[in-house]
């Protein structure tokens, strides 16, 4: 893989950009112990904020996101589209089978595993219109669904993604968040205000991914009791499986990108799509996909009404605890994905690469969560309640009991605990690369050690949080965190269309340049032939009128 420029700095003698590495440490061990001392009361603190974010910001992360889905089309369909990330000879450096299953790995993975029923079925036993349990509900439980896992999310990772890729590769800055604004903030992205910025993503990456390793290790945890009885699910079991699934990542992550997590990557796609095969053939066939034309139909069909809508005549906070905060999830995100998608994504052009970020998986997403939700809803429908019930009583468990209610349950239980635990791995260690990117400066051949340290300190995280506050502890995090970096979002864009625009400028003076050149030239020739055709005619001129005597010596 190609390394752009980086800062390089070190501390202390390791090769980290002290400011950004220290205060990011400092700020986490702060977090973390406030959460150990402050145990008892850290849960109901937890929700106060939660509560008290989404109630009165949520409007701000919803109009965000829509900002970001117009903004990522209009790259893809407007005057930039044909721009190729890192010049016009940049070759993309993986295949585009590769490409996808490391982005799709990276952006959705566990969570997918996780709420693919969990989510269905609590919209439609809890909706935020209408009546619960009718088929109305179920139709708007896939819709809500739809719009939390769908173009939303892909937006939010393409815009980071992309605005990334093109200062890295094309403008030659480090692979940090700050160089995105280098078109207004100049230079001063290498003082205070970079720093700044970059602290602000590592917490965000941190919390973020934090969030999601806490739901697959209550997944794994759920599924080794589902299947193994006499193995306990609680915290203590979790958290031994967030040290020995860690432990087990390090060695992919100090392979790279290029080895442990493109290969653990491109397994987890092949896994799930057996997995998803799998419910496909023994499930509802017909159902699953006529269900899936109807959802994605539904979903486009109300797709300016489902973004929109903020309850704003409720008092209900629904949408805290689903929208803002998949929103915030997704945002807090971005830098984690945004990066890692930007280190893989070199030579591709601006449409291919938003339509791909946006479209496939998207596509990809809707059928996944279709053949798992869907199904269960018309389980609950037809009157088999175990499904809603393990969702009511331990949404970690669901997945299980879902399989439950096919042929080759127990293979396909083992299946998912070893697909949620790759999905773990390949998370930790993308995670891992893009945190150690943003605190030394954007090297991406930063000593084995600082990897292996934010691998370790990531799942350390996860596993206070679940001590400290459970999911709800890891919601609430994800939500403070994504607030301030929504704004910062938002400044992206303006950057990425002045840095676009000035490249634009560019090669439109330099086109015309290069025109003039050749028209001067054209117009120098044509001359130069002209005078070459009069310098002819003037010679067989003389010649007529002075005509060559006859040689003697010829006679």
């Amino acid at each position: 893989m190609s390394i752009v420029r980086s800062d390089k700095k070190k501390s202390l003698g390791l090769e980290v950009n002290g400011p950004v590495f220290w205060t990011s440490i400092i700020l986490l061990i702060i977090s973390i112990s406030l959460v150990l001392i402050f145990k008892e009361s850290a849960e109901a603190f937890f929700a106060d904020v939660q509560s008290a974010i989404t109630s009165s910001m949520g409007w701000l992360f919803i109009l965000s996101v829509n900002i970001f889905v117009a903004f990522c089309l209009y790259m893809a369909f407007g005057k930039f589209a044909n721009i190729r990330l890192g010049g016009k000879e940049a070759k993309p450096e993986f295949t585009t089978s590769a490409w996808f299953a490391m982005l799709f790995s990276a952006g959705m993975g566990i969570g997918l595993l996780f709420w693919s029923i969990a989510e269905p079925i609590n919209h439609f036993q809890t909706p935020p219109l209408g009546e619960p349990g009718t088929p109305a509900a179920a139709r708007q439980a896939m819709n809500y669904t739809f719009l939390h896992w769908g173009l939303h999310a892909w937006a939010i990772y393409a815009l980071v993604g992309l605005s990334l890729a093109y200062f890295t590769y094309s403008r030659k800055l480090p692979l940090t968040v700050r160089s995105v604004f280098y078109p207004f903030l100049g230079e001063r992205i290498h003082g205070l205000i970079g720093d700044i910025i970059d602290i602000l993503a590592v917490i965000a990456t941190v919390f973020g991914l934090a969030t999601s390793l806490g739901f697959g290790v209550k997944q794994v945890a759920a599924g080794l009791n589902h299947v193994f009885p006499t193995i306990s699910s609680d915290v203590n079991t979790q958290i031994m499986l967030i040290a020995g699934i860690t432990a087990v990542a390090t060695i992919s992550v100090v392979t790279g990108v290029d080895k442990g997590v493109r290969i653990l990557s491109e397994w987890n796609i092949r896994i799930a799509l057996v997995v998803l095969l799998a419910v496909l053939i023994l499930g509802p066939t017909v159902f699953i996909l006529g269900s899936y034309v109807q959802n994605t139909g539904s979903y486009i069909g109300n797709f300016m009404q489902l973004s929109f809508w903020n309850e704003a005549y409720s008092s209900r906070n629904w949408q805290g605890g689903w929208t803002v905060f998949y929103w915030a999830w997704w945002i807090s995100w971005a830098p984690f994905v945004g990066i890692f998608i930007a280190r893989v994504s070199k030579g591709r052009t601006i449409r291919e690469f938003v339509l791909g970020v946006l479209i496939v998986p998207s596509l990809l997403s809707f059928l996944w969560m279709t053949a798992f939700g869907s199904t269960a809803l018309r389980e609950v429908l037809a009157g088999e309640t175990a499904v809603a019930e393990a969702v009511a009583t331990d949404m970690s468990t669901a997945l299980f009991v879902f399989f439950e209610q096919l042929p080759f349950s127990t293979v396909l239980s083992i299946i998912g605990i070893i697909l949620v635990t790759g999905f773990f791995i390949t998370s930790s260690d993308s995670g891992s690369l893009v945190v150690d990117s943003l605190t030394s400066g954007g090297r991406a051949d930063s000593p084995v050690a600082i990897r292996v340290f934010w691998a370790v300190a990531e799942g350390a995280v996860a596993a206070v949080l679940l001590v400290g506050g459970g999911l709800q502890a890891l919601q609430t995090a994800v939500i403070i965190t994504g607030l301030p970096f929504a704004l910062i979002l938002l400044s992206m864009c303006y950057s990425l269309y002045r840095g676009l625009s000035e490249e634009l400028e560019e090669e439109t003076k330099l086109g015309k340049a290069q025109q003039r050149k050749a028209y001067q030239q054209l117009v120098a020739e044509m001359l130069a032939k002209r005078a070459q055709r009069q310098d002819a005619k003037a010679t067989a001129a003389i010649n007529k009128d002075n005509p060559t005597p006859p040689n003697p010596n010829a006679l």
